[in-house]
């Protein structure tokens, strides 16, 4: 028996139920042509209407009403006067008839939230982040995926980063640790770590808090966002702070991090502290089912090529730790 899964009114996911259920469903009106179901072996959720034939559906509409029966002209009443004679008089006059009232029939009306096929539609006014949708199901993001994420943005962020600070700290003559890590010197540079820091927070407070983004360059290939327990996108300063509270979680031992492979909601430390959540993309939206729990293509191919870099600088530093060891031989 195959097992029928739907979306109700409330954007809630229901079942499993049998394909008689969902007859019965539409039959009462619980289910309508464009509520969405699915069953095991379909690739996404589809409308109802497109698996009448598999359910057995009637989804013929009902005749159309009977023509309305215009009403009859009545004849209106005469009262010419009659002179007065000693004789009868006969007088003959056209009777009159009242024009019939017209016949108006409601035009039908579609209303396009309710079909499957009808074109989207923009609101005009509306602003670019629209107001958050409670109701439905929530997928937060687990810990892979903002490995990921942090992996993506270490390229697409901090390398740009780095890049502005050496190039401020070369202007300003604070130097460049790099280059003073070749010469032997100490690498350690206050100035070029300071603006690094604040540098970086302010970018990703920037992302975070942007409406039509929510999230860094790295988020958004992997298909999440940071946003409000509430669904809310967050405030810059917020977003500025947040990063800060990322780097106490990295600096206890990581522990703050990998609290978000063990929390309910998948909340670090630094969500804890400012009351965000790092979910899906589709999460508190008019489309919580297009969600999604498995981790992705992205994110998997970014984890392996995370790994494979990994495992090749660990290499590198011990086949340059030999070279050094016979060298001083």
């Amino acid at each position: 028996m195959t097992e029928w899964y739907y979306v109700d009114a409330q954007q809630q996911r229901q079942g499993p139920v049998d394909g008689a259920a969902v007859a019965d469903l539409f039959r009462a009106g619980t289910l309508t042509r464009a509520s969405l179901v699915w069953r095991e072996g379909m690739e996404q959720w589809t409308a109802l209407v497109n698996v009448a034939p598999e359910l057995r559906l009637d989804l013929t509409p009902p005749p159309a009403p009977s023509a309305e029966v215009a009403e009859v002209p009545t004849v209106a009443a005469v009262n010419d006067e009659r002179p007065l004679t000693g004789r009868a008089v006969f007088t003959a006059s056209e009777p009159t008839y009242a024009a019939p009232a017209p016949v108006t029939r409601p035009e039908p009306t579609i209303a396009t939230g309710d079909s499957p096929y009808a074109a989207p539609r923009a609101e005009v006014g509306a602003r670019a982040y629209a107001a958050p949708v409670n109701e439905g199901h929530v997928v937060y993001a687990g810990f892979w995926k903002r490995v990921a994420a942090s992996i993506i943005d270490g390229f697409a962020i901090g390398i740009p980063v780095a890049i502005i600070v050496a190039i401020v700290g070369g202007v300003l003559g604070w130097g460049s640790s790099f280059t003073a890590g070749l010469t032997g010197a100490s690498a350690f540079n206050p100035g070029e770590t300071l603006l690094s820091y604040v540098l970086s927070a302010l970018v990703f407070a920037w992302f975070h808090s942007s409406e039509g983004l929510l999230a860094t360059p790295g988020k958004l290939a992997i298909g999440i966002k940071v946003v409000r327990t509430d669904g809310e996108k967050i405030s810059f300063l917020r977003g500025f702070g947040r990063y800060w509270a990322y780097l106490l979680s990295a600096l206890l031992l990581c522990i703050g991090l990998l609290m978000a492979a063990f929390t309910g909601r998948k909340q670090g430390l630094h969500d804890l502290m400012c009351d965000t959540l790092v979910v899906d993309k589709w999460a508190f939206t008019s489309q919580p089912e297009r969600q999604r729990d498995e981790l992705g293509t992205v994110t998997v191919v970014v984890l392996v090529l995370g790994g494979l870099l990994i495992v090749g600088v660990f290499v590198v530093a011990i086949a340059a730790g030999f070279a050094l060891a016979s060298m001083g031989r």
